[in-house]
């Protein structure tokens, strides 16, 4: 269990920094106002290192006792880097 959490955790890391350049061109969304959608998409983007810091932590806590819940709160933060991932395959 351990080591699952260090490697996925460390995986996280290592898209923090595709992310800070994602979340500095996310900036361009309020080009065309401060619509509902504009809005969304940036905060979805921003709150990625939030993700990480704080499933993180529940995932260490739930380890011993909860192993099952440790690991879903741990996946949460892959949706970020899925939803990337598939986005640049169609880029």
């Amino acid at each position: 269990m351990k080591a699952y959490l260090i490697i996925t955790q460390i995986l996280y890391f290592l898209f923090l920094m595709p992310w800070f350049l994602i979340w500095a061109f996310s900036f361009m969304v309020f080009d065309n106002g401060f619509g509902l959608g504009n809005v969304t998409f940036f905060l979805v983007i921003t709150f990625y290192p939030i993700a990480i810091i704080l499933c993180s932590i529940l995932a260490w806590i739930f380890r011993v006792k909860k192993q099952r819940f440790a690991i879903v709160i741990n996946l949460l933060p892959s949706l970020w880097i899925i939803a990337y991932l598939s986005l640049m395959t169609f880029i």
